[in-house]
């Protein structure tokens, strides 16, 4: 059985549309044919959202943005960093939720100001007067509840699969390695020894042309904070995810290798190869699902799994 699911790939590649038909089938054909328990699910795009809300409120007050100027990449790369702590963290509550007494906007601000200090980035938390953070952390309040929310009643269970997503990446044309905070291998290299441990990586692959055409057909507006609708700027795309390092990192033996803490880590991984667009009919009602989509995909996704439980 996989523990834990490091389930990665470029935006818009196919991974939620992946993680939501694993999530419709029932706990035992999962569990066979795949190798997962229940899933719980862990996602940096939450935060993103939120990076981008508080950067949006920060400059309504006329106040320096922590995250972005517009609708750009990261101000300060090193926030990629940022990610991974958000996620060790949600990965060490798993055993132990959080009681939270501080408004959603509070608590989000607490958690970011604590993340960035353990990477060394900008230090813009410590710097804004009391004022104008008080204004910007109640302007969030309504979209950081749902992530409190979500957050406080996370419960990991024995025979339970962690499925943490996320997608890394860096300008065409970066000779690999690309240097740090850029792509998976520095990313990887931030998890907790734990997650790192048990880890099993399934990586989405599609072409970054591809990427970014999928990433513009899924864009709802006003779905931002949707994982099936929402939509990157093409900037970001352009310049965050011309292309990504995963495969250059994977070696021949169906593995990952990891340095970390002065440890090397070797994960199982494996490679989903969804260049034909085996997903995008999953984005409709399950109800309409067409049964020679469904029985395709699933010959190619028990395929991608066999390898790594092999």
């Amino acid at each position: 059985m996989i523990e834990v699911l490091l389930l990665l790939a470029l935006p818009a590649s196919g991974k939620s549309e992946v993680r939501r038909y694993l999530e419709s089938l029932s706990t035992d054909e999962r569990l066979r044919t795949f190798g997962l328990g229940r899933m719980v699910q862990l996602d940096d795009f939450p935060y993103v959202h939120l990076m981008r809300r508080i950067s949006e409120e920060a400059r309504e007050i006329g106040v320096e943005p922590p995250f972005f100027a517009d609708d750009g990449p990261f101000i300060d790369r090193r926030d990629w960093g940022t990610l991974v702590a958000l996620l060790n963290e949600d990965f060490a509550w798993l055993g132990d939720p959080p009681t939270i007494d501080v408004a959603p906007g509070a608590w989000i601000f607490d958690r970011l100001e604590r993340a960035r200090r353990l990477v060394g980035a900008d230090g813009w938390f410590e710097t804004i007067d009391p004022e104008s953070r008080r204004r910007v952390e109640e302007a969030i309040d309504d979209d950081a509840r749902p992530l409190l929310d979500e957050t406080c009643s996370r419960r990991l269970e024995q025979g339970d699969t962690v499925v943490i997503e996320f997608a890394r990446g860096m300008p065409a044309g970066t000779v690999c390695p690309p240097a740090p905070p850029l792509g998976y291998g520095h990313s990887l290299s931030l998890l907790a020894p734990d997650i790192l441990d048990r880890a099993t990586i399934v990586y989405v692959c599609v072409s970054p042309e591809e990427s970014r055409r999928k990433n513009r057909e899924r864009s709802v507006p006003g779905a931002d904070g949707s994982i099936l609708h929402h939509g990157v700027p093409e900037r970001v795309m352009l310049e965050d995810y011309g292309e990504d390092d995963f495969l250059w990192m994977m070696s021949s033996e169906d593995c990952v290798r990891v340095e970390s803490e002065g440890r090397s880590h070797v994960l199982p991984a494996s490679v989903f190869d969804n260049r034909g667009d085996f997903t995008s009919f999953l984005r409709e009602d399950p109800a309409d699902w067409a049964d020679e989509n469904v029985v395709n995909l699933q010959a190619r996704l028990a395929e991608a799994f066999g390898r790594i439980r092999d």
